[in-house]
């Protein structure tokens, strides 16, 4: 394992030490593992938490700021937060208009959410709501989950719904938004070498030279099948084409298209995929009203990439438009 860091049990303690000193525009609250807006609070404003084990990153903390979230919790690597950072993060975003948590189908996280949002009531009496992304449609159940795991509508899920809260829109409505954005969008990926965890400095799973993982988890958790190594316009059927069967998209549909790397992957080739996720796409009579491309929610140093895409309407597409500053996604602002 070559890694660059100074001890496996410290790396997330560590790495928050450098996110707090690379972006002055936010906080980290270093012993509950919280990292948070630094600008002016806005009273009656919707607070935005999410979260979940590091080593995705940008995801989560890469993407507070203007226009997305207001906290995130990290965990150790691959590793659901505990209940009492949830706490603190609610505690922190609360500015007396509830607080919006945004949590990705995986069993831990899920359970620990939910018990942070009853003891959070308890406590302070901030309502907190919680909305549950679940868009990869390679399995139903897998490693860590009940259900479809959350994945890339993730990430558009926090952008559309931070612009949300940002317009001032209440808890009700930001909370049907973010169902609306997560009941619109579906993900598919694939691996083509495992990830390596600091603490356990192996592979978390061995794959052949002539092999990829179909519906790979951001985990490394099995996906639909071991297929053969493909060409880029191979591998964008293998994920565009289950996407679309799934939703289902029709002619005439625009959607926000995301490709999306898993940390090894060149940004070369993701614009090689995206090419021909957009010939897919284009063939089926699908229109890209946005896209994004780049290493967004990544599995540690995995190479491979995920396909997003996400049925966007006026409102959708205006509040993606919206002005965004956070280290991860930066525009219009």
């Amino acid at each position: 394992m070559k890694k660059i860091i100074n001890d496996p049990d410290t790396v997330v303690a560590d790495a928050l030490l450098g996110i707090e000193e690379a972006y002055p525009q936010l906080r980290v609250d270093h012993e509950n593992k919280v990292v948070y807006r630094g600008d002016e609070r806005r009273p009656g404003k919707v607070g935005l938490v999410s979260g979940g084990g590091s080593g995705h990153e940008p995801l989560h903390g890469g993407f507070v700021g203007l226009g997305m979230l207001d906290a995130a919790c990290a965990g150790e690597v691959f590793t659901s937060p505990v209940p009492d950072q949830m706490i603190a993060a609610t505690k922190l975003v609360d500015d007396g208009a509830g607080v919006l948590q945004i949590v990705k189908n995986y069993t831990g996280d899920v359970m620990n959410f939910e018990m942070a949002a009853e003891m959070a009531a308890a406590e302070t009496g901030v309502e907190v709501v919680s909305v549950v992304t679940d868009d990869d449609v390679a399995v139903q159940d897998s490693t860590f989950t009940a259900g479809r795991r959350g994945v890339g509508v993730t990430v558009l899920l926090e952008k559309i719904v931070g612009a949300a809260a940002e317009e001032g829109r209440d808890l009700a409505a930001v909370a049907e938004l973010a169902r609306k954005v997560n009941g619109n969008g579906r993900s598919m990926g694939l691996a083509l070498t495992s990830c390596t965890v600091p603490a356990a400095g192996k592979p978390t799973f061995e794959i052949g030279e002539d092999e990829m993982e179909l519906g790979v988890g951001i985990h490394g958790e099995p996906g639909r099948e071991r297929v053969p190594m493909a060409s880029a316009k191979e591998m964008a059927q293998l994920l565009v084409e289950p996407v679309l069967a799934d939703l289902p998209f029709g002619s005439g549909d625009g959607v926000i298209a995301f490709v999306n790397g898993l940390g090894g992957t060149p940004l070369l080739e993701l614009y090689v995929l995206y090419h021909e996720v957009r010939s897919i796409l284009d063939q089926h009579g699908i229109g890209v009203a946005r896209s994004l491309v780049g290493n967004y929610i990544t599995s540690l140093d995995m190479a491979g990439a995920s396909v997003t895409l996400l049925k966007a309407d006026d409102e959708l597409v205006g509040l993606w438009d919206a002005p965004v500053s956070t280290p991860g996604l930066r525009w219009g602002a």
